[in-house]
């Protein structure tokens, strides 16, 4: 009886082991997408504002409803147009004649699991960019520059010029964790097999118990 016991303890702690392994291998595949850095890096010091600001993902984050807040100290706005996505990182262009001083970024995309991410960081320009004018607002043209009446919305709100989600279609709902269901189904017919094993060696167990003078 104690050898069969050993060999229901070895087998249960190898199955033990087999599920914590199995577990370890699919944890990652359900971890979300993250910001791996951003251009400029938080608390940069630059000589005037950047062209445009980005950041990199550990993955390729999906086309839609991405969005990017680029804001002065005055809380205007200065993102131009749509996000633009490129592999993993995403790009935001700023307007033109944008003031020096502190700026603050905002970011949401959304990942390539299907879940939305977002985030913010900051940097500062010493410098106003070329063609910026006392007051901050660009001289290159017309509506270059923020205005009461043209800033862009916060971040709860779609931007102008960015790819908006469209409707979900009726298949697009979140993936279906499969790797949860086969570690289940593998930790199920684990438990089954150790218990018609234990059943067999029990029953051998007491036949032979029977069969002592």
């Amino acid at each position: 009886m104690r050898s069969i016991r050993r060999q229901l303890l070895s087998v249960l702690l190898g199955t033990f082991v087999f599920a914590a392994a199995l577990l370890g291998f699919s944890a990652p595949a359900l971890a979300h997408d993250t910001a791996e850095s951003s251009s400029p890096a938080q608390g940069a010091t630059l000589e005037a504002p950047p062209e445009k600001v980005s950041v990199t993902f550990t993955k390729n984050p999906l086309g839609i409803g991405a969005q990017f807040s680029v804001k002065d100290s005055a809380g205007a706005e200065w993102a131009d147009g749509a996000v633009e996505i490129l592999d993993n990182v995403a790009s935001q262009k700023l307007k033109a004649g944008a003031p020096a001083g502190a700026y603050t970024v905002a970011w949401r995309v959304v990942s390539s699991d299907s879940h939305p991410i977002e985030g913010t960081f900051g940097f500062t320009a010493t410098a106003a960019a070329s063609g910026a004018s006392p007051s901050g607002v660009s001289t290159a043209g017309a509506g270059a520059g923020p205005t009461a009446s043209a800033g862009v919305p916060g971040m709860g709100t779609p931007q102008p010029g960015v790819t908006v989600a469209p409707e979900p279609a009726v298949d697009a709902s979140e993936p279906f964790p499969w790797s949860l269901v086969i570690f289940a189904a593998v930790a199920l017919g684990l438990l089954v097999t150790i218990g018609i094993l234990a059943k067999r060696r029990l029953s051998a167990g007491s036949d032979d118990d029977t069969e002592e003078p």
